[in-house]
């Protein structure tokens, strides 16, 4: 029997036992992946979009498979992830090609974010396992239509919100969701402040090593510059949302982790940004400090803003700028507590009736953190399920034919909150959302904005 077909049969006996559960008693800490111990149990692996965040989730997977091609619109990319793995992955610049092979078990996408769902959905369909990267959407339609595929094709799909297998989260939301802060009554999801002034943006000729055409996809044909590309694409309507739906889907998901809301949504969004450029083609789009006000069909309510990080941590696109007060009071309302108007923190804080608790990548803050030594969790506690390497847990997966982490059910919905903030900054306006019918109630217009016009040969659907 060939590796190919050993490695095949194994993963269909294992589908066909429906694999070993996985206990949920806490140890983040104990759930390490563990490496195929033979070469007929490495599925074989390929790289889509690897840029920076794609090269680092294509070498974290190499650890658990074997890398056999690599594709990107950037030959520079493609080529520099060929001669990583010693010249043997075979190179594209199409994924459509790639997802033909019959011998590829598992996509990494590291796409920007308007190929994310074509290529999920593509992978899905062709039969391959795959380690999506955030923000999963650039539309809430997307989601649906991904999500309706993930369960048409029993695939494994997991999404790269990799906080998800990070102790210091996990142990914040079973301090929440076990009662140690009291009654969950309001979530701050705070982002890091990412200046978007910058443009406009001369026109320059499209290198010879991309393709130009192939990059642009479902978005609407633009002149080429080098600033709507590699990282800083985020910052452009056409290609993705911006720091709310970059971060946002990291750091909404813990919310929605904590508050034991991961596949619904709020019933009302009230969203404000400012935008620091005129409106122009060749200019980044998107908004750099925003503030959204939710409510949650439980009575939590949800604050969602983009808080004044160190830009010595945190970085910026061309440089921080300062926000006048009127801004400001116009931004989060005269009556919003100053606390939160001045925010230096990107995290999550849950507030409860009596506590709080505080967690980013940095700690996790707080007066019931500090008496879990004297007063640990019971050992009938609500816990996590562990997992302490995503893309362990994912290929675990992929073996086992359980769901991840982080599903694409629970990440749509994550999304959802992301766009919809996005949506309801954009038209100025309040919108009232139905988390059933995954609706914005009396309002066509806004309606109108769940999917986008895609060109020509890259429709979705």
């Amino acid at each position: 029997m060939s590796r190919s077909a050993t490695r095949r049969h194994f993963l269909r006996t294992a589908a066909a036992l429906g694999g070993v559960a996985v206990p949920y008693w806490f140890s983040s800490r104990s759930a390490t992946a563990a490496e195929p111990k033979s070469k007929n149990d490495r599925p074989n692996i390929a790289g889509v979009g690897l840029g920076g965040r794609g090269s680092g989730d294509l070498a974290a997977a190499a650890r658990f498979g074997d890398v056999v091609a690599v594709c990107d619109v950037d030959r520079n990319h493609a080529e520099r992830n060929k001669a990583r793995y010693g010249g043997k992955p075979d190179v594209y610049d199409d994924y459509r090609k790639l997802m033909e092979r019959n011998d590829i078990d598992v996509v990494i996408n590291g796409t920007p974010d308007h190929w994310h769902t074509a290529v999920n959905l593509a992978a899905c369909r062709s039969g391959k396992d795959v380690y999506a990267e955030k923000p999963l959407t650039l539309t809430i339609d997307e989601g649906k239509i991904l999500r309706k595929a993930v369960k048409e094709t029993n695939r494994v799909v997991q999404v790269g919100t990799q906080q998800r297998s990070e102790g210091r989260f996990q142990l914040a939301v079973e301090l929440v969701r076990n009662g140690r802060i009291g009654t969950l009554e309001q979530v701050w999801v705070a982002l890091p402040y990412y200046s978007t002034k910058g443009g406009p943006f001369p026109e320059q000729p499209v290198p010879a090593h991309l393709n130009w055409e192939l990059y642009q996809g479902q978005a609407p044909e633009r002149p080429y510059c080098v600033q709507r590309t590699h990282a800083n694409f985020r910052w452009w309507y056409e290609y993705a949302g911006g720091i709310i739906t970059d971060w946002g889907n990291h750091h909404m998901d813990v919310a929605h982790w904590g508050m034991d809301c991961e596949l619904t949504g709020p019933t009302s969004i009230d969203a404000r940004g400012l935008f620091p450029n005129e409106p122009h083609q060749m200019s980044y789009a998107t908004c750099d400090r925003f503030f959204s006000q939710m409510l949650y069909p439980t009575g939590v309510e949800l604050l969602y803003f983009s808080a004044i990080n160190d830009k010595r941590f945190y970085g910026a696109v061309e440089k921080h700028q300062p926000t006048p007060p009127e801004k400001i009071d116009w931004l989060f309302g005269k009556d919003m507590p100053e606390e939160i108007k001045t925010y230096n923190r990107n995290g999550i804080m849950f507030v409860g009736d009596k506590g709080r608790v505080f967690v980013n990548r940095g700690g996790i803050y707080g007066k019931p953190v500090d008496e879990l030594k004297e007063n640990p969790l019971p050992a009938d506690a609500w816990r996590v399920r562990p997992s302490n390497n995503h893309m362990g847990n994912f290929f675990d997966c992929v073996r086992t034919r359980e769901a991840p982490l982080s599903t694409v059910a629970m990440q749509h919905r994550t999304m959802t909150v992301c766009h919809l903030t996005t949506i309801s900054l954009r038209l100025g306006r309040k919108l009232t959302w139905d988390p059933k019918a995954e609706q914005i109630v009396g309002d066509e217009k806004a309606n109108a904005w769940l999917k986008r016009e895609q060109r020509a040969g890259y429709e979705i659907s």
